[in-house]
């Protein structure tokens, strides 16, 4: 596929800031579902304001963090703990934000920042991985403001976390998918702990469409990976899909 044709494939109406980015590019370094469209939809629903501190928490290859920095103009720390902050050092570079993108090789749980240090919290595509537990969200409060604001994409169903998967989710079903969780849920879980009041918590319009297109084109080009196109093709958005979360920390907390 050429390069013509990738910019084709991967251009939707709905992610104008998304379409000004080499679809290559963002093949190459590809992590899960497609990261820059991710990373506006939530922009759909959270706002940063320019020049404020952005935690990118479980930014893989730093292309939210790239992203983030050049579209909504903020200081972005790219924090990720599988990939070479070399190597997202280099991609920073060749992006023209190393003034503002400052790559970090961190566990999420041992994350190296001073207390109200960081005005936003951004995670897309991992905060599943470490932060289902409510004794987490209270790790990322204290790193914010008193008016910080946390804001997370990640794989998601509709349903409640104990339904039984019909057949052609169970065959792929595992521990990685008994973290894709309901809005609901996370709403739930998050506004008990008094830390934080939820402003978002639904599903992307349209996020199974969208990652379903994106694993189709990148399988033309030998990046893709079949088990989730053949299960997301089957589900048809029935149940599956991205889920959407903004909170704001509570004022009250210091």
């Amino acid at each position: 596929m050429t390069n013509e044709l990738l910019r084709e494939a991967l251009t939707l109406d709905r992610y104008p800031r998304s379409n000004t980015y080499d679809p290559q590019w963002i093949v190459d370094n590809l992590m899960g579902p497609h990261p820059l469209w991710s990373t506006e939809a939530l922009m759909q629903v959270m706002t940063l304001e320019p020049g404020t501190r952005v935690l990118d928490l479980g930014c893989g290859t730093a292309l939210t963090s790239i992203f983030l920095a050049r579209e909504y103009d903020v200081d972005v720390w790219a924090t990720d703990l599988w990939v070479d902050p070399t190597e997202n050092w280099e991609r920073i570079k060749e992006a023209g934000v190393a003034d503002r993108v400052s790559p970090i090789q961190a566990d999420a749980h041992k994350l190296p920042y001073s207390h109200g240090f960081f005005d936003a919290i951004v995670s897309i595509g991992a905060y599943n991985y470490f932060g289902t537990s409510a004794d987490y969200l209270a790790r990322c409060v204290d790193l914010l403001k008193p008016s910080g604001v946390l804001g997370v994409v990640v794989p998601g169903i509709q349903q409640a976390p104990n339904f039984t998967p019909p057949a052609y989710l169970a065959e792929r079903w595992g521990p990685d998918l008994c973290t894709w969780l309901p809005p609901d849920w996370w709403r739930n879980n998050w506004e008990r702990t008094g830390l934080v009041t939820v402003q978002t918590a639904d599903m992307i319009p349209n996020g199974w469409q969208d990652w379903l297109l994106w694993l189709k084109t990148c399988a033309k080009v030998d990046r893709g990976y079949t088990p989730d196109e053949q299960m997301l093709e089957a589900d048809q958005g029935n149940h599956l899909g991205l889920t959407r979360l903004v909170a704001h920390k509570q004022t009250h907390l210091l």
